[in-house]
């Protein structure tokens, strides 16, 4: 691992005001490799278990994957795109057939123990990258509103409050192969935070928001704090939220 800095890391779950939990999230240490984790978000879709199942079958996709992993020798973008292949075919010939069709989301991100780190993303759960509370990058969703906000048409403000904001135009699942997108950054530095987040999370802040909040909190307490808060002005109109946080804290001198 670039040395420098020591990982800190949280997850959180709710399922906000929604009858029951179709998000997943994970965050994995490597068996074998210090310094080297998978955070994944999955958000289910597809009547009461199908969504559930969805989900479920991407997290444990990710930890069958990621336990083989060999971060000296494997392609960790080979991996990313293999956890979304074998999630979404699975899903596939798992469609509960008396249900709507199950597909899911997924956010992840790979740290490597020197430092490199590599996202994947299908759907509408995001990845931020803040440098101290900077954006750095995010994540676009494969949304019908964001290609509403790609034309000109309506702006990000908008498009969080539009009619239409639910609909997806790829996910795992689906009969067509899913959208994806990657992103490499080849050294992640003391200051930096990433966090996966559901749509459950990101609908209730802004990227200033968030930046202030990861770049103050432990991950463990802005974890906390965006679930609260997050779930207060849903006003009782919630959906499914999870996220994962790393924050590489500063060694001290």
């Amino acid at each position: 691992m670039a040395k420098g800095y020591r990982l800190t890391a949280s997850t959180g779950i709710h399922k906000g005001d929604r009858e029951y939990q179709q998000d997943q999230v994970t965050l994995l240490t490597h068996p074998r490799a210090a310094g080297c984790l998978l955070a994944v978000v999955a958000d289910g879709m597809g009547g009461r278990s199908g969504g559930r199942k969805a989900s479920d079958q991407v997290l444990m996709t990710a930890r069958q994957l990621f336990e083989r992993y060999a971060p000296e020798s494997d392609d960790p973008a080979g991996l990313l795109q293999q956890l979304v292949q074998e999630a979404h075919i699975v899903i596939r010939l798992t469609a509960v057939s008396a249900e709507e069709e199950p597909h899911s989301t997924i956010a992840a991100y790979l740290i490597n123990p020197r430092g490199d780190c590599h996202w994947i993303h299908a759907g509408d759960s995001r990845i931020y990258h803040f440098r101290e509370e900077k954006l750095v990058k995010r994540t676009v969703d494969h949304s019908f509103v964001q290609t509403l906000v790609d034309r000109g048409e309506i702006t990000e403000a908008e498009a969080n409050i539009h009619p239409q904001s639910n609909i997806l135009m790829g996910c795992l699942g689906t009969e067509a192969d899913p959208l994806v997108d990657t992103h490499f950054i080849p050294q992640l530095r003391p200051g930096d935070t990433l966090l996966a987040c559901s749509d459950g999370i990101w609908h209730y802040f802004s990227p200033e928001e968030i930046g202030s909040l990861l770049s103050a909190l432990s991950p463990r307490e802005a974890a906390e704090f965006m679930v609260d808060k997050a779930r207060a002005r849903a006003r009782g109109g919630g959906d499914n939220l999870s996220l994962a946080i790393v924050k590489l804290e500063p060694l001290a001198n």
